[in-house]
């Protein structure tokens, strides 16, 4: 037989496997489906989920035709090892082809935006007849939220804090202090490294050290558009032991003592001093 003919019924079975999943689909319930939501902050991983062999059996689909696209755009659209991503989601979603092959067709999403917030919808393509119709057919409706970070930090004085920025399209931190309702800016992308603020170089973090009083307060992490990534509420304990070992280090142990000392017969002396010049 010749390699066209073996060709053009692979081709056959093919479109007429999809007209059954075509038929099948139809007069399934999918369409009534409420969105499933999804919750995620920012610069996490979030999973949109999306199973077509669950709703069109067990059989396999050849060549597994997916899209998943927002009210405006097509996020991503997939066809056995061709893929297709918008701009504004490269290099962020994808759909595992082992899992597809499996019937799984969630999306994977990384590294999550403000602006990632909103519908998505999934889709199966599929072929109807010999005409080579395309016909697409509504899989899952997923909507997905995404918050920012909030947490508290707790340290001493002179240690360490960590603060995650969550993200490589952090822009800048802000630092609002305890009694304070001025914003000052810590750091800004591209700032080098000081003293006391450094940026880990193979993590999405900085590090404040030797912590003092006056960094209590409020840090926020902010993206490029302004917006709140994370919030971090720093709190410094052991105030009363830490004023008490500062002021122990002015002087060489066993010199504060003696300067009590000398300072009470100075005081001493100079009540006494009137009473004796009286007797004199």
């Amino acid at each position: 037989m010749a390699l066209y003919d073996v060709q053009n019924q692979h081709w056959y079975f093919i479109h007429l496997y999809c007209s059954l999943v075509v038929s099948l689909v139809a007069s399934s319930s999918l369409s009534s489906f409420t969105p499933t939501n999804v919750y995620s902050t920012v610069g996490s991983r979030a999973v949109l989920p999306c199973s077509w062999k669950s709703q069109l059996g067990d059989a396999l689909l050849p060549a597994c035709h997916i899209q998943w696209q927002t009210p405006d755009d097509t996020v991503l659209e997939q066809k056995g090892e061709q893929t297709w991503q918008a701009e504004e989601f490269s290099g962020r979603v994808e759909m595992p082809k082992d899992k597809l092959d499996a019937g799984d067709c969630s999306l994977i999403m990384s590294d999550v935006q403000f602006r990632d917030t909103g519908l998505y919808e999934s889709f199966m393509v599929v072929v109807e007849g010999a005409g080579m119709n395309k016909k697409r057919v509504f899989i899952q409706a997923v909507q997905l939220s995404v918050h920012d970070h909030k947490s508290r930090q707790s340290h001493r004085p002179g240690q360490e804090m960590l603060l995650d920025l969550r993200t490589p399209r952090s822009h800048r931190v802000v630092f609002q202090g305890r009694n304070s309702s001025n914003w000052s800016d810590l750091w800004k992308r591209g700032d080098r490294n000081t003293v006391r603020v450094e940026k880990d170089t193979d993590r999405e973090r900085l590090t404040v050290r030797r912590l003092r009083w006056e960094d209590e307060g409020t840090y926020k992490v902010l993206n490029e558009d302004g917006l709140s990534v994370s919030t971090v509420q720093l709190t410094l304990d052991e105030r009363d032991t830490a004023v008490h070992e500062e002021q122990r280090s002015m002087y060489p142990i066993g010199d504060a003592p003696k300067s009590s000392c000398s300072w009470l017969l100075l005081v001493l002396g100079f009540s006494v001093s009137p009473l004796v010049l009286h007797l004199w």
